[in-house]
């Protein structure tokens, strides 16, 4: 039953999580909210709904390490896991922005993430704070993109909004449903891992890690492979940097502001290390090794995903070891 309760619990977090953005952004275009925040804000939003819904509902439930481990074990599947299946499917030309931008401020943000992390706990205070830097971070994004006038999200979104357009009412519908949906699977999703984390003697720091972390950057997968077949190498990196971004933020502060988290050792000098070592490569890939053109290359992509491979062994192996 916990084992039909994850995958059933995954197939509806992530069915649900698309039809709730589908009907928050037709909602907002009804409304008059401009294009530039409903892609900005509510389609960047859709992506990382999954790790939110699953992790407040972690914490609410009182299992704080299925919460962080899913905040921090998404990242480094987004990293490691889809960044190098996209690359060795087609590599990715990183651009500008993402190399003098969004990718040293992940790099800070998350810095700032450890520096909490340090005391062995985090504080309904400490998740606070998380949550202001990422309201924070997003106001500015808003106005930087107002200001430059880029247009790249609200074309997105206006296509998207155009091609399918959604009377008010209908939108209305899903979003309730897919809100509804959403905090409905997540529950279930919550349940099955805990019930099997417990019968294995797992921790819940572990399938937060794994098996949910995976099961949750299943929409960023998804986006990385239709922009790989349109060939907009920005929205696949860009995707990764805000799901990054929002997973250390918004994720982890939320479930910290429901139910402060004791962080076990290993968190710090295992999991938020490698995440921040694979961002720092990105970074490093961004500026061109040896002289070679900014990207993340095919030999980059079998890297990434040995590195997930090797890293996710060795999680299991503590389990089978302990």
């Amino acid at each position: 039953m916990a084992t039909g309760a994850i995958l059933a619990g995954l197939i509806l977090l992530v069915w649900s999580a698309d039809k709730f953005v589908e009907g928050a952004a037709a909602t907002a275009k009804h409304l008059g909210m401009p294009s530039l925040l409903i892609g900005m804000v509510i389609i960047g939003f859709g992506t990382s709904a999954p790790e939110l819904a699953v992790s407040a509902m972690a914490a609410a439930d009182g299992n704080p390490g299925l919460a962080l481990g899913n905040g921090y074990g998404s990242n480094i599947t987004n990293i490691a896991l889809i960044v190098g299946l996209t690359a060795i499917i087609a590599p990715i030309t990183m651009h500008s922005q993402v190399i003098r931008k969004e990718l040293p401020l992940l790099v800070v943000l998350t810095l700032i993430a450890g520096a909490l992390l340090l005391n062995g706990k985090l504080t309904r205070l400490d998740g606070w704070i998380l949550l202001a830097v990422f309201a924070a971070v997003m106001g500015w994004s808003i106005y930087q993109g107002i200001k430059s006038k880029d247009d790249a999200l609200a074309g997105e979104a206006d296509a998207e909004l155009i091609a399918h357009p959604t009377p008010l009412k209908n939108a209305v519908i899903w979003l309730v449903i897919g809100l509804i949906l959403l905090i409905a699977s997540s529950r279930l999703l919550v349940w099955g891992a805990v019930t099997i984390a417990q019968s294995l003697g797992v921790s819940d720091l572990i399938i937060g890690l794994t098996i949910v972390a995976i099961g949750t950057s299943l929409p960023e997968l998804a986006s990385a492979i239709a922009a790989v077949r349109k060939n907009e190498h920005d929205l696949i990196l860009g995707n990764i940097v805000g799901s990054g971004i929002f997973n250390t933020l918004a994720v982890v502060g939320l479930a910290a502001a429901i139910q402060p988290l004791a962080v076990a050792p290993e968190v710090l000098y295992r999991d938020w290390t490698l995440m921040l070592a694979l961002t720092m490569a990105l970074l490093l890939m961004g500026f061109g090794l040896s002289g070679k053109r900014k990207l993340v290359s095919r030999g980059n992509g079998v890297v990434l995903i040995v590195v997930y491979v090797a890293y996710t062994g060795y999680l299991f192996s503590t389990v089978i070891t302990g």
